[in-house]
């Protein structure tokens, strides 16, 4: 029985960095044997199925098919349909509130919640984080995002380990991926 995940790659479509076009990227992993492949909006996030349900090893595969297809050093995170339903199920409450502008931070390990929650740079009054199952949710006030510290997480260290996807888009995967589930579901009655 095949596993549906979310695949979120991290580094691409940025700038004039590791370009990939979507379409590209279907058919690298179609031709890897994955099944029901589907690309949601250009920064590299790939809905697909796997009968592989140890996550290190599929996460390996994954990345070592890439880098050698489109020629970067692939780095990603996978979650499971049953672990973006606990992620989006377990985000604070004022992620809902149009007064935050929220990210979902994903994690790669060995990165754990506990250590990356210790060295997120933070303003007072402006930035608030919280640790989740495998991600850390970060929001600003939105009336004073220009003074959120957000930005520096990129010239961390341990920004390799991680991949931030906006609220919105979180929110839409996990729908995009309950949709798949429900159109399986009533195939297979």
């Amino acid at each position: 029985m095949a596993t549906q995940y979310v695949v979120l790659l991290r580094g691409i479509n940025v700038g004039c960095n590791n370009i990939i076009k979507m379409a590209d990227l279907k058919t690298c992993l179609e031709s890897a044997g994955f099944k029901n492949v589907a690309t949601y909006i250009q920064s590299g996030n790939v809905l697909l199925e796997s009968p592989e349900s140890d996550p290190a090893k599929l996460t390996d595969t994954l990345q070592r098919k890439l880098s050698q297809t489109f020629g970067y050093d692939s780095r990603l995170v996978i979650c499971s349909h049953k672990q973006m339903q606990h992620i989006v199920a377990k985000a604070p409450k004022h992620f809902a509130d149009a007064a935050y502008r929220c990210d979902v931070i994903f994690l790669k390990d060995p990165l754990t919640p506990k250590e990356a929650l210790g060295n997120f740079p933070l303003r007072e009054e402006v930035d608030a984080v919280a640790t989740g199952p495998g991600v850390v949710y970060f929001s600003r006030v939105a009336a004073r995002a220009a003074q959120s510290r957000v930005s520096r997480i990129v010239a961390m260290p341990m920004y390799k380990n991680m991949t931030i996807r906006n609220w919105n888009t979180t929110q839409k995967l996990l729908t995009l991926m309950d949709t798949r589930a429900e159109v399986l579901k009533t195939a297979g009655k």
